[in-house]
């Protein structure tokens, strides 16, 4: 196993996690964003008011890109897996 196979590995791994949470962080940052200026507009400063529904958009995402984060996930695992018995020996 060499650097670059390692370095290559982790850089892969980051984009993957990257490319799989990027739904959720998006909405929930539109969310807050928009209770932000819900916020500035009324002048309401609590500070718990964006928590709801960031979580509901967080779910919301969750469930509609749920089948595309599997089959990015496994296919990330299969590759890893076929490096993994390529390292090994194995066939």
């Amino acid at each position: 196993m060499t650097p670059d196979f390692v370095v290559a590995l982790t850089r892969q791994s980051v984009e993957t996690i990257l490319l799989v949470t990027s739904p959720m962080m998006i909405s929930a940052v539109v969310v807050g964003l928009l209770i932000s200026i819900f916020q500035a507009a009324t002048q309401i400063q609590e500070q718990t008011l964006s928590f709801a529904p960031k979580v509901a958009a967080v779910m919301v995402a969750l469930t509609i890109f749920a089948p595309w984060i599997i089959k990015i996930v496994l296919t990330y695992t299969e590759e890893v897996l076929r490096m993994a018995v390529s390292i090994g020996g194995g066939g």
